[in-house]
C-alpha cells in the first residue's frame, strides 16, 4: 500500500474532489429535480468525476497503475484538466438553470450542492497546478502547458457541438463546422495516442509535427472566428423574445467559444514553439 497516494498534496486534493462531488450529486439526487437536459448533464459530471477520481486514487494506493498499458502521468494530467473544466461548467450551469429567482423548493440543498461543486472545481484546479510539468520537463506531455491546452481545446469543441443544432447550409458555415470537426478529431487523437504511448511509432519528427499542426489549427480557427459571426449576425437582429433555447443565443455562444479556442491554439503554438526550438 502506497500511503503517499492519500497523504501527498495531490492525494489530498483528490480526496477533497471525491467528497465534494459525492456531496453535490447526493444533494441534487435527494431533491429529485434533475430530469431536465441540464440537470442530467450536471449529475453525469459529478458522478463521472467522482467515479474516475476514486478509481485513480485506489490504483495509486494499491500501486496497480503500473500494470496498465498506458502513460499514467499523462492520463491523470488529462483527466484532472478535463474534470476541472467539466465541474466548472456544471458549477455555472446548475445554479443558473435549477435555482429560480426566487427559489421555489429545496433551496438549501441546491445552494449547498452549488457550493460543493464550486469547491470541487478548486480541488481539481489545485491538482492540475500540482501535477503540471515544471519548465523544461517534458517527460509527461499532457502535463505541460501545450498538453493541458489540448484538453481544453477538445472540451471547448464539444461545447460548440452541443450548441450547433441545425446549422445553416451556406459554404461559410459549413467551413466553420469543418474547422471545428477536423481540429477536434486531430487534437483528440493526439491526446489518445499520447496516453496510449503510440506517438513514438509515428515515422516523422514528432515535435515539429505538433508545432506545424498548432499553426495550421490556428489559421483555420482565425477563418472560423471571422466567418461564423459574419454569416450568422450580418444584417440579422436578435429576435424578441429570445430565451435560452433561442438559435441566436446559441450562435452567439459558439462565437465566444470559437474565440476561446482561437486564443488556446495561439498560446499552444507559442509554448510548443518555445519547447521545441528554444
Amino acid at each position: 500500500v502506497n500511503l503517499r497516494a492519500v497523504t501527498s498534496w495531490v492525494g489530498i486534493a483528490r480526496l477533497f474532489a471525491i467528497v465534494l462531488s459525492c456531496l453535490a450529486f447526493s444533494l441534487v439526487a435527494s431533491t429529485g429535480q434533475y430530469k431536465s437536459t441540464y440537470g442530467t448533464w450536471c449529475m453525469f459530471t459529478w458522478c463521472f468525476c467522482f467515479a474516475v477520481t476514486l478509481v485513480v486514487l485506489l490504483l495509486e494506493l494499491l500501486e496497480l497503475y503500473s500494470k496498465l498499458p498506458i502513460s499514467w502521468d499523462d492520463f491523470t494530467s488529462a483527466f484532472s484538466m478535463l474534470a476541472a473544466l467539466m465541474v466548472f461548467t456544471t458549477s455555472v450551469v446548475y445554479p443558473s438553470t435549477s435555482i429560480g429567482s426566487p427559489c421555489s423548493s429545496h433551496c438549501a440543498e441546491k445552494a449547498v450542492a452549488t457550493t460543493a461543486s464550486c469547491l470541487c472545481f478548486f480541488a481539481y484546479a489545485v491538482e492540475v497546478g500540482l501535477t503540471r510539468a515544471k519548465p523544461g520537463d517534458i517527460s509527461s506531455f499532457l502535463s505541460t502547458v501545450p498538453g493541458l491546452l489540448k484538453v481544453f481545446e477538445v472540451y471547448v469543441a464539444c461545447l460548440i457541438f452541443s450548441l450547433l443544432g441545425n446549422f445553416g447550409s451556406t459554404p461559410a458555415i459549413q467551413w466553420c463546422v469543418a474547422v471545428y470537426s477536423i481540429c477536434f478529431i486531430v487534437t483528440l487523437l493526439i491526446i489518445i495516442f499520447t496516453i496510449g504511448r503510440c506517438l513514438t511509432y509515428i515515422p516523422c519528427p514528432l515535435e515539429q509535427m505538433l508545432v506545424a499542426y498548432s499553426a495550421l489549427a490556428l489559421v483555420m480557427y482565425i477563418t472560423a472566428t471571422v466567418l461564423w459571426p459574419y454569416s450568422n449576425f450580418h444584417r440579422k437582429d436578435r429576435p424578441n423574445p429570445c430565451n435560452s433555447d433561442c438559435a441566436w443565443n446559441k450562435q452567439l455562444g459558439i462565437t465566444f467559444l470559437t474565440i476561446f479556442n482561437l486564443i488556446a491554439y495561439l498560446v499552444d503554438l507559442v509554448y510548443s514553439t518555445r519547447m521545441v526550438f528554444i
